[in-house]
């Protein structure tokens, strides 16, 4: 997993906060499919609301500009972004998501937190992995990214609301390992002035992406 803070500014944060707040909210269910849909119980933004698109596409496009998300994630196509709510006892026990979205291979997902965890109890989210279960409850305007096929599920909220926005992502780099040996490659990078050391490493960057690579 990956957790990157600050993602959004709080005045970002505020500004989707506010706008969902009259924003159209419906039964989580609804997109949810087999097994999945025993097991989630919350609320969610309707996607078909104007107001709803508009602060999607406000917070993919803060996404899209951070220097680390876009390193590590390499996005080739992007699933909807969706909205979640969850209160009074509200959770969404253990599940996969689907591999494909439409026409998009769910390679990663991610959840955007939109509330302070200070402000609600319970709501944290849970990853299931070889070395057990890791429990993540970031800052507003925090994200973590997770490989998609990992089982995951969000503890009851037993007080307050926890917000979040939510999505997945067909990376340009298929493979996890590759995919980490570009960010380790890109982040070595940064860290470099201009020289002929960053050069060469810009040519082989350059050639991995295009050997393994699938846009």
């Amino acid at each position: 997993m990956l957790t990157i803070a600050d993602v959004l500014t709080p005045e970002d944060v505020e500004r989707v906060r506010d706008g969902l707040s009259s924003a159209p909210f419906g039964d989580g269910k609804r997109t949810a499919s087999g097994s999945a849909k025993s097991v989630k119980a919350n609320a969610q933004a309707d996607g078909a609301d104007a107001k709803v698109q508009a602060l999607a596409k406000f917070v993919r496009a803060a996404l899209e500009r951070h220097p680390v998300f876009s390193l590590y994630a390499r996005p080739a196509r992007w699933s909807p972004l969706m909205f979640n709510r969850y209160q009074g006892g509200d959770a969404y026990g253990f599940h996969v998501d689907n591999p494909v979205m439409g026409e998009v291979r769910t390679d990663l997902s991610f959840t955007l937190f939109l509330s302070d965890p200070g402000t609600y109890e319970g709501g944290a989210l849970l990853v299931d992995g070889l070395d057990g279960e890791r429990e993540v409850k970031l800052a507003a305007g925090s994200v973590v990214l997770y490989p998609t096929g990992a089982l995951h599920r969000v503890t009851p909220v037993t007080s307050g609301e926890r917000l979040a926005a939510v999505g997945w992502i067909q990376s340009l780099i298929r493979r996890a390992d590759q995919r980490e040996i570009l960010f380790d490659l890109g982040r070595t990078r940064e860290s470099l002035p201009n020289s002929e050391a960053r050069l060469t490493l810009d040519k082989a960057i350059g050639n991995l992406v295009r050997l393994w690579g699938e846009p």
